[in-house]
């Protein structure tokens, strides 16, 4: 390869520049120093709301709660029970019109490491749909109709359409049937 040509960016490396990172020196891993990030009650808060809506089969509750927290939500969105939202920073999801999030699915948007913790906005594209027990990292844009299997890992972007699974995700090659379903 020549100096001249630079390689192609990967989804993870371009979700890594979308992270904010907070170092958190002294002693004890990063999970220890996060009242400084974010307030206890806010968390609290947070928390019961969340456990609230990952029970409730109520659709029309859960994204009126999950407003009330910040997250960004579209017309006709689908929570599966169980699902979760970032329990700390629930402000930095979208989830775009008619977008399904699968039973027990979840959208992180923090990393809490050995000496930083790490945040990061996820958007859900339109009628995207993410499968049962899926994660989703901090910083991760998945496109409209794009369609995550069930319990993958999604570390990276997925691009408009595109299906991926696995643990990383990765495309499948197909874009729409079975594989597509959330639950």
């Amino acid at each position: 390869m020549s100096d001249a040509t630079e390689p192609d960016e990967t989804e993870t490396e371009r979700r890594h520049d979308r992270i904010t990172r907070v170092a958190t020196p002294g002693p004890g891993n990063s999970l220890f120093p996060w009242p400084d990030g974010k307030g206890r009650l806010r968390v609290i808060l947070n928390y019961v709301v969340i456990l609230v809506c990952r029970v409730s089969p109520s659709l029309k509750l859960k994204n009126w709660l999950l407003r009330r927290l910040g997250v960004t939500v579209g017309e006709g969105v689908a929570w599966g029970l169980e699902s979760t939202p970032d329990v700390f920073w629930p402000e930095h999801i979208t989830v775009k019109d008619d977008a399904i999030i699968g039973y027990d699915a979840t959208l992180l948007c923090h990393e809490f490491l050995q000496d930083e913790y790490r945040t990061g906005e996820v958007v859900v594209g339109e009628r995207a749909m993410i499968g049962a027990g899926a994660i989703v990292l901090p910083g991760v844009e998945i496109g409209a109709d794009a369609q995550v299997a069930a319990n993958s890992l999604v570390a990276g972007d997925v691009p408009a359409g595109e299906t991926v699974a696995g643990v990383p995700a990765e495309p499948r090659g197909d874009s729409a049937g079975e594989n597509g379903r959330s639950d």
